[in-house]
């Protein structure tokens, strides 16, 4: 029997440079970043800087890369920092916010709504000063859309009032924003709307848009400088980097495709839904579903030749640029033929 084609919802990062985006790689103009700092690298720090609202950015290999350089110019070692439980700085960076940037990580509870914590949580979790030996907290990290909270987005209000609390409480904020593009794209507003207020923000090209690797991170110009010196003390400073800056300035100009892949997961959702799958509405482009066992379920996924992956227990499906709506369509006709 011969294997069906496989449809790949593991996750937006499979994506595959298309024809228009390897082109552009070919014909970037470069230079040594490092050393000179590449003209196509500068031309998309500067473009990105300017969609988030804030003074300067800086492109760098990985979103986890980016979230360690903000920790580590914002923490000092033995500083306890915030961020909503499940929140990817807490539990999909190997530890890194406190092997490396020296922070004593705190989850807080999502009382808010699934992925969001409150501002009166912020508040109680940030205390007040007490004696010296106490632990010192000093950060708040976001996460806009929150990806082991199904892509949930947090709206400019609740936002906002979050960015409220931690000033209130003499906080600094990082947004890690991988999936920022797709929270704006949901909201209908410009990505600046969802950083107002952050000291710091991480946004991800590797993913919904389509470039083969890359992040940027961004803040202030002096966040920036310092920032630079922190990804060369973690091997991340690259040569001719235009080539690879090129693709993610082609993703910049489809950031509106992404309501494509959100329609889509709805679609699989609603789909999954009527197949008897016990199914969260998505807000973006992510489908959390909850199964009796995950194990099996995967397992017999893959026979099928549809590609997922767990999520806090459950089956995640990401729909993305490189799967369409007859992908959504053929999954759910192979699925509901195995029922």
């Amino acid at each position: 029997m011969t294997p069906l084609p496989p449809l790949d919802f593991r996750s937006d990062t499979v994506t595959q440079p298309d024809e228009a985006m390897r082109l552009a790689m070919s014909r970037a103009e470069v230079a040594d970043d490092v050393l000179d700092h590449d003209p196509t690298m500068r031309l998309l720090e500067d473009r990105v800087a300017e969609l988030l609202g804030v003074e300067a950015a800086l492109w760098v290999p990985t979103g986890s890369m980016g979230n360690l350089i903000a920790l580590t110019v914002h923490l000092r070692p033995g500083d306890r920092f915030l961020a909503p439980r499940g929140a990817h700085v807490l539990d999909s960076e190997l530890g890194t916010a406190a092997f490396i940037a020296g922070g004593m990580p705190h989850p807080l509870e999502c009382d808010a709504g699934p992925g969001r914590a409150s501002p009166d949580a912020v508040r109680a979790a940030a205390g007040v000063p007490g004696p010296y030996y106490n632990l010192r907290t000093t950060l708040l990290c976001l996460e806009n859309t929150h990806n082991s909270a199904g892509g949930s987005v947090t709206q400019p209000d609740e936002h906002a009032l979050l960015v409220s609390a931690a000033r209130e409480t003499g906080l600094r904020v990082h947004l890690d924003g991988a999936r920022l593009w797709n929270a704006a794209v949901a909201l209908g507003l410009p990505p600046a709307a969802l950083a107002v207020g952050v000291d710091t923000v991480q946004v991800c090209l590797s993913k919904g848009l389509g470039a083969p690797v890359g992040s940027v991170v961004a803040g202030s110009a002096l966040f920036v400088a310092e920032a630079r010196r922190v990804r060369k003390m973690l091997g991340g400073g690259v040569r001719q980097g235009g080539v690879l800056a090129a693709a993610g300035l082609v993703g910049l100009d489809r950031v509106d495709d992404l309501a494509q892949d959100h329609a889509n997961a709805k679609a699989l959702a609603k789909g999954l839904a009527e197949l008897g799958w016990q199914v969260d509405e998505p807000e973006t482009n992510i489908v959390l579903a909850g199964v009796p066992d995950l194990d099996v379920t995967l397992a017999g996924l893959r026979h099928l030749g549809v590609h997922a992956g767990p999520m806090s227990g459950r089956v995640r499906f990401v729909t993305h640029r490189d799967v369409g709506a007859d992908d959504v369509v053929e999954a759910l006709r192979r699925i509901g033929s195995a029922s």
